[in-house]
């Protein structure tokens, strides 16, 4: 059975960085494809960065990038979301989720949550002002 656990959330302040860790059990690491979306309280989950396993592909939403970034440690069947220069409007659930399904194209495909198999419960990201 997989499971998806995330990790390293916390407080901080703004212009803060934090980075968050994901490993997956219980499947091969080598393949598949790994995001990060997150929730602000009242609103609707959003994607935020997804990655190829076997390539090391990336994409990462427009309002976030160049302030996160998505990576993967194979020895340690971990992917990781360095998240800097930290907005309170960064304040939410981070979650993270995994598919053995590899289409060509991450934005059209690993940008929307059906894409993905497995979800972690999440972590909780609080940027005080």
């Amino acid at each position: 059975q997989v499971q998806v656990v995330e990790s390293g959330g916390g407080l901080v302040q703004t212009g803060d960085s934090l980075r968050l860790s994901c490993a997956a059990s219980g499947r091969a690491f080598e393949s598949g494809v790994m995001g990060w979306f997150r929730q602000a309280r009242g609103r609707e989950r959003e994607f935020v960065s997804t990655i190829k396993i076997s390539t090391g592909d990336t994409y990462t939403a427009d309002s976030v990038r160049g302030r996160f970034a998505i990576s993967r440690d194979n020895a340690k069947n971990t992917v990781y979301l360095q998240m800097n220069n930290l907005e309170p409007e960064d304040t939410a659930v981070y979650y993270c989720a995994v598919t053995d399904v590899e289409f060509s194209s991450l934005e059209y495909y690993y940008t929307r949550e059906i894409y993905y198999t497995f979800w972690g419960q999440g972590t909780q990201v609080t940027v005080s002002s």
